[in-house]
């Protein structure tokens, strides 16, 4: 969710101003996936890396992101979506930590939209997390090194349960995955808009939907081989 800074600036506004006016993009995208039947959404909402910014600005996201927990987890409680959130936790503050799992458990149960939002993740840590653990059972002769898969080092990672994402979206012009879910986007459909995040919209999200139905899905098979095998009901990432 990139452009918030630079939508405030063009509005010669601070830009904690855009910050705010992304969360109300947030909920209206949230709304909009939910009616179009889309499973799950992950927003990356502040990356490790992010710990880099002015500490006023930290300070402000970290405040903005509990007041939103605490003014949405009733909202999407209400309209049957499941808030998780992960990351890398120690490093946020005990009243944040524990709005997070106020908000995760009042949604445990909804079976609507699964909402996933990354906070203070990285996709290299990610997979750092995911190889000590293996590590460990290495060390300790629990796991055989000869046994390690692609498959089992994806068990590991975050979101693990999920399936792979099928579209990535990125706001505001810039044209990287920037440390996101770097395992888990490997066969994605990417997209890149100029739309500021404060902006992006319904319709700028229906707009990627349709350059994502779009694309052609062949995950290492030849186009012909995908239409024959949509024509057996079956198309997916083996």
């Amino acid at each position: 969710m990139d452009g918030s800074g630079r939508w405030a600036r063009r509005r010669r506004l601070p830009r904690f101003a855009g910050h705010r006016a992304g969360v109300d993009a947030v909920r209206d995208v949230v709304g909009a996936c939910g009616e179009r039947g889309i499973e799950v959404l992950t927003l990356f909402a502040f990356s490790s890396e992010n710990w880099r910014r002015p500490r006023d600005e930290v300070e402000g996201l970290m405040g903005l992101f509990r007041n939103a927990l605490e003014q949405e987890a009733r909202r999407l409680h209400e309209n049957n979506v499941r808030l998780e959130v992960v990351g890398e936790r120690g490093a946020l503050n005990d009243m944040l930590r524990k709005r997070i799992g106020q908000a995760e458990e009042l949604t445990r149960k909804n079976t609507g939209l699964r909402l996933i939002v990354a906070m203070n993740y990285g996709g290299r840590w990610d997979v750092t997390q995911a190889c000590r653990s293996i590590a460990r059972e290495v060390r300790d002769e629990s796991l055989d090194p000869d046994t390690i898969t692609p498959e089992l080092l994806g068990e590991r990672l975050s979101l693990s349960e999920l399936p792979p994402p099928d579209l990535f979206i990125r706001t505001g012009g810039e044209m990287r995955v920037s440390n996101f879910l770097i395992w888990h986007l490997a066969y994605a459909e990417l997209y890149f808009t100029e739309t500021l995040w404060p902006d992006f919209d319904v319709r700028a999200l229906d707009a990627a939907l349709d350059a994502y139905a779009g694309r052609q899905r062949r995950f290492g098979r030849t186009s012909e081989q995908v239409v024959e095998t949509r024509m057996n009901g079956h198309l997916g990432p083996r």
